[in-house]
């Protein structure tokens, strides 16, 4: 064999060898990932609602309004609670103050945030101790993320696991594990994550980053050795077959 042909045989056995590590290395990472079934962004959310059975006389806002804290949410009149009153029967001055001489409230928002959900609109009757709508809160949005795992890729998820959440437009933020449920289905962990994340959690509860947007969530699992991923695709072919 000429020196030619022998450099041409060693840089054939080292391409090959390149190669081979290439995929070893996305084959692990493949491994080392898991995407999840279904993910949505969620946000806190505060129900508003009246201690006194009544009318609802006038809304204030509607579904997709920005409110503060203060801002008034509805006007409830309640004969019982003007009733209440008068019979002294109210013993909290404040509420009392507030309510006009036929029996109307107003309801003020707790926290700063977002309409979600008008239950009982202008008109309507709400009952006592009922809800009459529901305030996303601002600076309060998660995801929660379902992923169908193998007993041995649960294994490899804990409380800070890095989450990589893509959303609509295609942009992508950080985020980490910060809870995770899990019950078994079909012989798999169904496992529901809460991910917090910096870059969604100091956002107002509006447009894009609000409760119900769907996101893609990509789940970095522990990093057990560079060829772990390798040696666990061996083990499952190897069980396959019945050896």
């Amino acid at each position: 064999m000429t020196w030619f042909n022998r450099l041409k045989l060693a840089g054939g056995i080292l391409l090959v060898v390149v190669i081979v590590m290439a995929c070893t290395v996305v084959f692990n990472q493949r491994q080392h990932r898991a995407l999840s079934t279904s993910a949505t962004i969620v946000a806190q959310n505060y129900p508003v609602g009246t201690d006194y059975g009544g009318i609802v006389t006038r809304q204030y806002v509607e579904v997709g309004d920005d409110v503060a804290v203060g801002d008034p949410l509805f006007d409830v009149r309640s004969l019982q609670l003007q009733r209440d009153i008068a019979s002294g029967q109210v013993a909290d001055p404040v509420l009392a103050a507030s309510v006009a001489g036929d029996g109307t409230s107003t309801i003020v928002a707790t926290v700063d945030g977002t309409v979600r959900e008008v239950a009982v609109p202008q008109g309507g009757f709400a009952q006592a101790g009922s809800v009459l709508a529901t305030v996303d809160q601002d600076a309060s949005l998660f995801v929660e993320a379902e992923f169908l795992l193998s007993a041995r890729d649960y294994a490899r998820i804990t409380e800070g696991s890095h989450v990589e959440l893509l959303l609509p437009n295609q942009s992508v933020l950080g985020g980490d594990v910060a809870g995770i449920d899990v019950e078994t289905a079909e012989g798999q962990a169904l496992s529901t994550l809460r991910i917090t994340s910096a870059d969604l959690s100091q956002r107002a509860a509006t447009g894009l980053f609000q409760a119900g947007t769907p996101v893609q969530a990509t789940l970095q699992l522990r990093d057990d050795g560079p060829l772990a991923g390798v040696g666990d695709a061996l083990r499952d072919l190897l069980q396959k077959v019945g050896l």
